[in-house]
């Protein structure tokens, strides 16, 4: 048995997995992001800072909601993001297109197998016997 206090109202509860919030914060904190979204899909060109006069929600909240994915944005809605990578505009996640390929790619290159090394092969491709070892009496 787990147990921790909540990080926001501080209470004792038992902790299974996710956030350290409590069930009656983590059931709050649903009902705020289900009034959100239900003030962007009736204004679909509000600002943070108007969604969060609106629904009395902090900036930080909503800008978390974005990196999870949970709130996705259109084209035309003013509302976005910096990029982690390099700071440029973005609608929803951590990271812009250009900067996931980067990463993909750069994990890619670290989980790829070592190429061999051709310097001791024959012509025919089979390692060629060297006398050049070191020998033990």
């Amino acid at each position: 048995m787990d147990v921790r206090n909540c990080k926001k109202c501080n209470k004792i509860f038992n902790y299974v997995a996710g956030p350290m919030i409590c069930p009656a914060c983590k059931e709050e904190s649903e009902h705020q992001f289900q009034r959100v979204k239900d003030f962007i899909r009736d204004n679909k060109n509000a600002g943070i800072a108007e969604i969060c006069e609106e629904c009395d929600v902090t900036e930080k909240m909503i800008k978390q909601w974005i990196r999870e994915e949970r709130l996705l944005f259109g084209a035309d809605s003013p509302v976005g993001i910096d990029c982690e990578g390099c700071g440029t505009m973005i609608r929803s996640g951590r990271y812009c297109d250009k900067c996931k390929n980067e990463l993909a790619r750069g994990i890619m290159e670290v989980t790829r197998k070592p190429q061999e090394d051709n310097s001791g092969l024959t012509s025919g491709g089979v390692k060629a016997k060297s006398s050049n070892k070191m020998r033990f009496l």
